[in-house]
């Protein structure tokens, strides 16, 4: 695998984003979710119909873990919302980086939705996502080549992700199933291992806040998720407040992702914007945070839906002339369903007894004015009988009563009225005092309650942090023996598959020597038939005539060339001694040399001579052959017309060149079969001999590195040792800094002499008399710790005074490196070493 891929997979592999890396296949998932205000539908496919008024037209930039050059980063442009009364749909492209990896695609959302009652309704959704994804080679910087990368194809995918939705008036629970088909077009198979295919749960509120001043209105939304997954199971919540003035507000936070903040406000009416911080914690707190933009511009409604038409925005910039209407109907709905029955007859009883102590009040009121009344008309009476005579105490009496109906009466009733209303403040204020009193107490203990579970839910969720830390810690436990037992029996597996190897080279090799001495002992058998054949006078039959003479003398050069052929095939054998004896010699002083031991040095000998020579015996053996089976095709037709003329087969003659042509073909055919034995034996030799010489090249190599190490490491000293500092203060002109760095990290592979680690490096050359002037200027400005190593992929020197084992040491040392003018262009190298 290459390192583009493993760094990807650094990224990506706590969230396994990334599988089939040989193939190059990236499951979708679009990382859209800190955000309760746009592109919902990603979450569940239903949601572009859910808790949904409008239509908007948005665009998201997401860029993950922003520490990295090269970091994940998504483009999406979408346009959805609700269309109609129980519909709404949504269109979407996306592009997502992966540092060399990029995938471009498309969704298409549908959702529909059903009315169950009045305040109940079924919502059903789906996205089927479109994408393409493959390696970008314009974002390849390496320092070698890497032809694995050239291997990844381009994959195009369809995938189908279905979902519903249950609501009430305030609350929404949904499933969906993430990845549930996944087809490789390019393939023309389902993708079966496919780490983001899962089922997510939600559980979603939705609701206002009954208050006075700027909160007056507010909408209050949150959403808590669970997503089952083959390897891992994720929770996350979000909650939003959304204020009708034009600004929201949201946090969330993920078990795997982290903590999330985010702002919104209405620039307009139609034109928003909203940004989302997410902080990694965990395993991924060294990645870095991420960052995520929206602009967004929003329909103007042409209906009122019936559902969720509850909430009331404005803008908060570039403010509306029309003023923000109360939704009466969501008010109502609400009351309706929050009314205390118990409490409204309570007070319905508490408004009757205060009506009858006021009442009773103004009874007795109307008694002490009457009793006032008459004692009032006594005491005058009596008073006029003492003033006047007798006889005007008629005439006193009736003048005293009128006096009281007219004057003091009125008095006395205007106090007992001033009296009755001051009774019925206080009363009225008691019982409002009252009642305050007790909706404070109610409101205490609602909050108190909701604290309580808000307390549980932590606790709940914090103990569900601890079990899932402790599952996936057994786990990674259970893994790591897993791998390493899969180790082990792979070790052991090719320690068997070498030693069968060994064995059937051993069986070939005596295999092949059987064959040889069988070929050779059919030869010589072969031979001594041919010999007595042509040396004694009574095998070949006397000519009779032109047709048999012919045969004769076509027999006897058949016989002739097959000798040809053993000869030669004698001296192919011997080139093939001698190539099998070099192999040996040259394995044998590379396995001597890897252990230490010099050997004395072979004698020369002309390779080029040696190959001339056995081109030269195998080009007369194929002439030969060739040749001989014309004589054979010329024999077999001079025996087919002897046959037409003398048509008995056991005629002597005839059965003679018949059995003659015959063991001619079978010789034949054995020279073909050992010749192509022979040719085979010397491929193996040859690519055997190529790999050695590797080997002893490859040995020459790192001899050769040594000695360049070990003057690299002398130079160095001597300029340590014979620089003196500079009585003069340096500048950045001073100093070459050679190659430029750019991005925040470079990486390079197998460095020898050197540590792995995070390497802070001054300049890059790959001339050392420019590598030693810049190690003198820095000797000059004071820099004793001066240092650098060789990078034999691309014969460059890095030069460095500073090294740490991790990158955050690394990267604050870097912030801070000072006005030293040869760490003007310091940057970050990162060494990685088998």
């Amino acid at each position: 695998m290459s390192k583009y891929l493993l760094h990807i997979i650094l990224f990506l592999a706590t969230t396994q984003f990334f599988f089939a890396q040989e193939e190059g296949v990236v499951a979708l998932v679009l990382p859209v979710r800190t955000s309760l205000k746009f592109n919902k539908y990603a979450i569940n496919p239903t949601f572009s119909f859910v808790r949904e008024q409008n239509k908007y037209i948005t665009f998201t930039n997401k860029r993950e873990w922003v520490q990295f050059d090269d970091a994940p980063q998504t483009f999406l442009f979408s346009y959805s919302g609700r269309f109609a009364e129980n519909r709404g749909m949504g269109i979407s492209l996306f592009q997502q980086d992966y540092g060399v990896l990029t995938t471009f695609g498309g969704i298409v959302n549908y959702a529909y939705n059903v009315v169950l009652d009045r305040d109940s309704n079924l919502t059903f959704g789906a996205n089927l996502g479109f994408y393409q994804s493959g390696i970008n080679q314009g974002r390849i910087v390496s320092n070698y080549s890497d032809p694995s990368l050239q291997d990844i194809p381009t994959n195009s995918i369809l995938t189908v992700n279905p979902g519903i939705n249950y609501g009430t008036t305030f609350l929404d629970f949904g499933l969906s199933l993430n990845n549930i088909v996944s087809y490789n077009l390019k393939s023309s198979n389902l993708i079966e291992e496919n780490p983001e295919q899962g089922v997510q749960a939600h559980v979603m509120y939705t609701g206002f806040m009954d208050s006075r001043g700027f909160f007056d209105e507010s909408k209050f939304s949150t959403l808590l998720r669970t997503e089952f997954k083959k390897d891992k199971t994720t929770i996350s919540g979000l909650v939003m407040l959304a204020v009708p003035k034009g600004i929201w507000a949201q946090a969330g936070y993920n078990s795997l992702y982290g903590m999330s903040a985010g702002l919104g406000i209405n620039i307009s009416n139609q034109l928003a914007i909203e940004y989302n911080y997410e902080k990694a914690v965990g395993d991924l707190s060294s990645f870095g945070n991420s960052h995520e933009f929206t602009i967004a511009y929003k329909f103007k409604k042409q209906y009122r839906y019936n559902y969720s038409d509850e909430e009331q925005e404005q803008a908060l910039l570039i403010q509306d002339k029309r003023t923000r209407q109360i939704a009466a109907r969501r008010k109502a709905n609400a009351a309706s369903t929050q009314i205390d029955r118990e409490a409204l007859a309570a007070k319905r009883t508490e408004e009757r007894a205060l009506a009858q102590i006021r009442l009773d009040s103004i009874a007795q009121a109307k008694i002490e004015l009457r009793e006032k009344q008459k004692a009032a008309a006594a005491a005058r009476i009596e008073e006029k009988k003492q003033a006047n005579n007798t006889n005007n105490a008629n005439i006193a009496k009736a003048v005293v009563a009128t006096e009281i109906v007219a004057s003091k009466g009125d008095k006395e009733a205007e106090e007992a009225a001033k009296l009755k209303a001051q009774q019925e403040e206080q009363a009225r204020l008691a019982e409002a005092a009252r009642l305050k009193a007790q909706q404070e107490e109610q409101a205490r203990l609602a909050e108190a309650a909701r604290l309580k579970a808000q307390q549980d839910e932590q606790a709940r969720l914090a103990e569900a942090s601890r079990l899932k830390a402790q599952q996936e810690e057994q786990a990674r436990l259970a893994e790591a023996a897993r791998l390493k037992s899969q180790q082990d029996e792979q070790a052991r597996l090719a320690e068997a598959s070498r030693l069968k190897a060994q064995q059937e080279e051993q069986a070939r090799l005596a295999e092949a020597g059987r064959l040889k001495e069988q070929q050779e002992e059919q030869a010589r058998v072969a031979a001594e038939k041919v010999s007595e054949v042509t040396e004694s006078g009574i095998v070949f039959p006397k000519p009779t005539d032109e047709n048999t003479d012919e045969l004769l003398t076509v027999a006897k050069l058949a016989l002739e060339a097959q000798n040809v052929q053993k000869q030669l095939m004698i001296q192919l054998n011997e080139v093939l001694i001698v190539k099998e004896k070099d192999l040996k010699d040259l394995k044998e002083e590379n396995d001597l040399s890897e252990q230490g031991i010099v050997t004395a040095p072979k004698a020369f000998k002309s390779v080029s001579a040696e190959n001339a020579r056995l081109e030269s015996i195998k080009t007369q053996l194929d002439n030969e052959i060739k040749s001989q089976n014309e004589k054979i095709v010329e024999l077999e037709a001079l025996y087919s017309t002897r046959l037409k003329n003398v048509r008995d087969k056991r005629d002597e003659t005839n059965m003679f060149y018949s059995k003659t042509i015959n063991t001619l073909k079978e010789n034949q055919s054995k020279t073909v079969q050992a010749r192509e034995a022979v040719l085979d034996k010397f491929e193996s030799v040859r690519v055997a001999t190529e790999i050695e010489r590797k080997r002893r090249i490859k040995r020459a190599l790192y001899d050769n590195e040594e000695d360049r190490y070990n003057k690299d490491r002398a130079a160095l000293t001597s300029i340590k040792q014979f620089t003196k500092p500079s009585t003069l203060p340096l500048s950045e002109n001073d100093f070459d800094y050679g190659e430029e760095l750019t991005g925040n990290i470079r990486i390079v592979k197998d460095i020898k002499h050197v540590e792995s680690g995070y390497y802070l490096v001054l300049a890059v050359h790959s001339d050392v008399a420019k590598r030693d002037q810049f190690l003198q200027r820095a000797v000059e400005a004071g820099q004793k710790n001066i240092d650098f190593f060789f990078d034999v992929n691309t014969s460059k020197y890095y030069i460095y005074h500073q090294k740490f084992d991790s990158i955050e040491s690394a990267k604050r040392a870097l912030d801070n490196k000072g006005p030293e003018p040869y760490n003007s262009k310091m940057s970050m190298v990162k060494i990685e070493n088998n």
